[in-house]
């Protein structure tokens, strides 16, 4: 797996377009409800600035398991540069490692509870989340093994859902752990 992750998360005004472009074009990989839940080190606050540089995470995809990491790029105005250093790997047992972070001092911050129904299409894995009190978004991520101009592929993305027709699109810059902790910090950006 490649330790560096470039993506796209939005909300979309009309999500129909795109999945019946899906449907037609795409490769249907799975569905499954994913339950995250995001800690911090008490040594070093993650969400202690603004935007959250780095999260981690561990998940249950039924009854899958992993840990991941993620320390996200942001420009000087503070805004997602849309690509990460990403550390990922499966989880035997979750509560085990719930034990573990808790001896470190790490502290639970948030659970994302979500229904995911994920496709490939070119090399573009688009995945369609239907989050608990925060709604239905669309996250893109790059899965080409060619070395790509970051900006590049993120305006390919954006223009693929501008093609689409599917209304308003609001780019989520921050994340669904930030949006439910903070939501009066989150400012949207319509592409």
């Amino acid at each position: 797996m490649k330790n560096q992750e470039i993506e796209i998360q939005v909300n979309i005004e009309n999500i129909i377009p795109l999945l019946e472009f899906l449907e037609k074009n795409g490769v249907f990989k799975y569905e499954q409800r994913q339950i995250d839940e995001y800690f911090t080190p008490s040594h070093k606050n993650f969400v202690g600035s603004f935007p959250a540089k780095e999260w981690l995470r561990l998940r249950n995809g039924d009854g899958k398991y992993s840990i991941n990491y993620k320390n996200w790029y942001y420009d000087k105005n503070g805004n997602s540069l849309s690509y990460c250093e990403e550390r990922e790997t499966k989880v035997e047992n979750i509560e085990q490692i719930k034990d573990i972070l808790n001896f470190l001092d790490f502290k639970s911050l948030v659970v994302v509870d979500k229904l995911r129904k994920v496709w490939d299409y070119k090399d573009y894995e688009i995945a369609v989340d239907k989050v608990r009190n925060l709604g239905d978004f669309v996250e893109i991520e790059y899965k080409g093994e060619d070395e790509v101009d970051q900006a590049e592929v993120v305006a390919e993305m954006k223009n693929f859902l501008k093609d689409l027709n599917c209304g308003k699109i609001i780019l989520n810059t921050v994340g669904y752990p930030f949006q439910l902790l903070f939501p009066e910090k989150v400012k949207y950006t319509e592409l």
